[in-house]
């Protein structure tokens, strides 16, 4: 089964797509995945202001969401079709939108509106798929433990996997111990202090945070936030790390903020490294092109080995996509797409809603087992 995967992330930078086919194994413990094609479609910078502005703390109007809804819904069926003409047929489309709200306890709110998706690709479509597990008493995040832990199956040591997107997040896949949260900011305030200072979306390379000094008055002030000190499950967002977040920040020299921010994201992600006691991470997500970053993590969490996603056979930037892939091929076969222990929910929930395609809605009979392992070919 070919399914194409769709998602933008905390970054709200531009749409990630990966058109991936699943075989499942005769004796269904193992699922096979091959990436066929991924592909980035960057926002628009229309677009992308108005995703900015309707983030937290911004205070937006229902007339610009339901606009927003549509645009984006519009946007992701671009994404689609770019994809489906390059790399030719797919079967079923899952899209995660793009995250304007998220606190659990409040619900959870991706645009995207995914009718304009399945009119022009036909297919059918996968989408809002956090909502059932919030539902189910869960935090709705983090999603990718259960791509994690299939992808960890069975390997020797304590393995964990970290995701650097505009939020961090950890799965620790270690048997008997599995648990997964938000570890707090990744990019969120590096890409925030970038855009104030330099005018530049990110740091590139972490070029600039390398020139930098870690002034330690404002990295212990940020590293009292509350927020670290939660007991999973967990799960946080720009309603918490936004640009406002760092209010009472300025006065320092650019390079010597970027430097502290770039810190702060090394050391609350090292702790949970040093916590869990992990021999080795695997490591995603747009933070892996930051290399001051990564230095900085390596030498906060000396013990554990760092590994890049690719080694595993998944480009970094391809994780996410490849996620909401699997997510729809589990939804589509009656499975979970949601880890309970990482979420808090009651129980596993198969994930979204479906919207119908061109042709009559037929899906296949539910699958009674998860497969235990993915394997990325």
């Amino acid at each position: 089964m070919r399914v194409l995967g769709l998602s933008s992330g905390t970054s709200h930078d531009g749409i990630d797509a990966a058109l991936v086919s699943f075989t499942r194994t005769p004796d269904g413990d193992e699922l096979r995945a091959r990436l066929l094609h991924h592909a980035t479609t960057p926002y628009e910078p229309k677009l992308r202001s108005a995703i900015r502005k309707a983030l937290p703390p911004g205070k937006v109007g229902l007339g610009a969401v339901c606009a927003l809804d549509t645009r984006l819904g519009q946007a992701f069926a671009g994404a689609a079709t770019a994809v489906l003409d390059a790399a030719g047929p797919a079967d079923l489309v899952c899209s995660h939108g793009q995250t304007i709200f998220h606190a659990a306890t409040d619900g959870t709110l991706q645009l995207g509106q995914p009718a304009w998706i399945a009119e022009r690709t036909g297919l059918p479509v996968v989408a809002d798929v956090r909502v059932r597990d919030v539902a189910a008493g869960g935090q709705g995040a983090p999603f990718v433990p259960v791509l994690d832990l299939m992808l960890l199956a069975g390997r020797e040591g304590r393995w964990g996997a970290v995701n650097l997107g505009g939020i961090a997040n950890l799965t620790v896949a270690v048997p008997g111990e599995v648990t997964a949260y938000d570890t707090g900011p990744g990019n969120a305030l590096i890409d925030a202090a970038a855009l104030a200072v330099t005018g530049e979306p990110y740091d590139r390379g972490g070029a600039l945070a390398a020139t930098g000094t870690v002034r330690s008055e404002l990295l212990d002030r940020l590293l009292v936030e509350p927020y670290y000190a939660r007991t999973p499950p967990k799960s946080t967002g720009k309603e918490l790390f936004s640009a406002a977040y760092l209010d009472g920040a300025g006065g320092y020299p650019p390079a010597d903020l970027l430097a502290t921010l770039t810190e702060l994201t090394a050391a609350t992600v090292a702790a949970e490294l040093r916590r869990h006691r992990l021999d080795h991470v695997l490591l995603s997500g747009g933070g892996v092109h930051n290399r001051t970053l990564l230095d900085r993590l390596a030498a906060r969490a000396p013990k554990t080995t760092v590994h890049r996603s690719e080694e595993l056979g998944l480009p970094a930037d391809a994780k996410e996509a490849v996620l909401f892939a699997l997510v729809g091929w589990l939804t589509w076969h009656g499975l979970p797409g949601a880890v309970p222990s990482a979420t808090g929910a009651r129980g596993p929930r198969v994930a979204g809603s479906i919207t119908p395609g061109a042709q009559p809605l037929q899906l296949p009979h539910p699958m009674e087992n998860m497969p235990k392992r993915l394997e990325m070919q």
